[in-house]
């Protein structure tokens, strides 16, 4: 049985929590995380003490979509100021994938999650936050 935490002192050493006594409450794309265990691809290892990093690598543009500069040209000739309104359409596209690493205990592993929407990117920094909390 592995052992983690301090030896010394008044606290007690935390045996490492068997596998299936730890019910992963999150997951950051393939990453879990429980109350005291990060679960990966690689293993397993305690959640105390990691150190989680979040690299936000996506952008959102907006832009005028194309059927909106059609409409505007076919309308443009039938009622002159009413067709430019099209023009004033945007839409707004999100590309890219956030990296979220996870080290610790001599463990170091990382993942991708590609996002299609700004609030995916918060969404990941709130699951990052709590298992920061956890750590």
């Amino acid at each position: 049985m592995e052992v983690y935490g301090a030896t010394g002192g008044h606290q007690p050493a935390m045996p490492y929590p068997p596998a299936g006594d730890d019910t992963p409450i999150g997951t950051i794309g393939d990453i879990a995380f429980s109350q005291h265990t990060v679960i990966t691809p690689m293993g397993r290892f305690p959640i105390r003490g990691t150190v989680w990093t979040v690299n936000d690598m996506s952008r959102t543009d907006r832009s005028t979509p194309t059927w909106a500069i059609i409409v505007t040209v076919l309308v443009f000739w039938w009622t002159c100021l009413l067709g430019l309104l099209f023009l004033l359409v945007k839409e707004q596209k999100t590309t890219g994938h956030v990296q979220v690493t996870v080290q610790g205990h001599g463990q170091h592993y990382g993942t991708s999650i590609m996002v299609t929407h700004p609030a995916m990117v918060g969404q990941i920094h709130q699951q990052v936050n709590y298992a920061r909390n956890l750590a």
